[in-house]
């Protein structure tokens, strides 16, 4: 099915779901010989919601798991789960959210119009979420988004990984594996590029606890004004189960780099992708307008 896509690659997305649509919304793409291009796609909300919700502990990310990493993986997943839903949490958020609206995008918009520039759209959503996501986790903003618009090296050092892993889905496994035991190419790169986000999360989770030290886990849970981050979450129920502080740092590590790539991507891309479709459709401007008005004033 390679030959196909490749053809096919000036219009990606539209081949794709022209290719779901024909399909009853799940679609089973099968790349060349000794490859890893065996990719199962889907776009049905039912199989989505039992992949991701109903069903998520029937589908680990790894097969091969030893027992200890597959009692943390169901042990994140329920954390993860409580914490998500957990009021203070889901108030820090919306807070953090919408400073950064105010303090990040406004003024970077506000400039782009008065100076008439153009600009990237999806590389503020991309440095928003960025910012957002590490604000919420751990309450420190990396201040990728303002008006100078700095290189963040976490945030590209992401892109490189992510680069790196979508390489070893189009190659032979053997090529890959021949490449990081030569220490060369894509692979050369992944491993470089994974010592940059390390070293900014052990920073962030070393702050943290810096700061917990300090205070006693009762003040931040209190504090029903600000909310309270992710990682406080983590860092207090750590404290009392039976993971050590030998294993306590590499999974509030693996936690965070969890949630930062699982909504850095996927939310600025679904934002580029509505303002894009709004440009195109301007008549549906006003109704989501009034859609979101509704709401506002609901909400106040």
């Amino acid at each position: 099915m390679l030959h196909a896509l490749l053809k096919n690659r000036h219009s990606f997305h539209d081949f794709l779901v022209e290719l779901l649509e024909n399909s009853e919304f799940t679609f089973l793409f099968n790349g060349p010989w000794f490859t890893n291009m065996y990719l199962p796609s889907t776009v049905d909300p039912f199989n989505v919601h039992h992949i991701l919700s109903k069903n998520f502990a029937n589908y680990p990310r790894a097969l091969n798991l030893g027992k200890s990493l597959m009692f943390l993986e169901m042990y994140h997943q329920k954390m993860a789960q409580s914490f998500l839903a957990h009021p203070e949490f889901l108030r820090f958020l919306i807070k953090k959210t919408w400073e950064k609206i105010e303090i990040g995008m406004i003024p970077v918009l506000d400039h782009a119009s008065m100076e008439g520039l153009e600009i990237d759209l999806q590389d503020l959503f991309h440095r928003f979420t960025f910012d957002t996501i590490c604000s919420i986790i751990t309450d420190h903003d990396p201040g990728s988004l303002c008006i100078n618009l700095p290189n963040v090296s976490p945030s590209k050092a992401l892109d490189e990984i992510e680069e790196a892993l979508l390489y070893r889905h189009i190659v032979p496994t053997c090529a890959w594996k021949f490449q990081r035991w030569l220490g060369v190419g894509q692979e050369k790169k992944h491993r470089q590029a994974w010592e940059i986000p390390d070293a900014f999360i052990y920073e962030c989770i070393s702050k943290k606890g810096e700061q917990m030290s300090k205070r006693s886990s009762e003040e931040y849970k209190v504090d029903n004004e600000v909310g309270i981050d992710l990682i406080t979450l983590y860092m207090n129920e750590i404290r009392g189960n039976s993971i050590g502080s030998s294993n306590g740092d590499k999974f509030l590590r693996d936690t965070f780099l969890n949630f930062l790539i699982a909504r850095r991507d996927t939310t600025s891309v679904a934002l580029s992708w509505f303002f894009y479709l709004l440009s195109k459709n301007p008549q549906v401007l006003s109704k989501v307008k009034e859609e979101l008005d509704a709401v506002m004033v609901k909400s106040d």
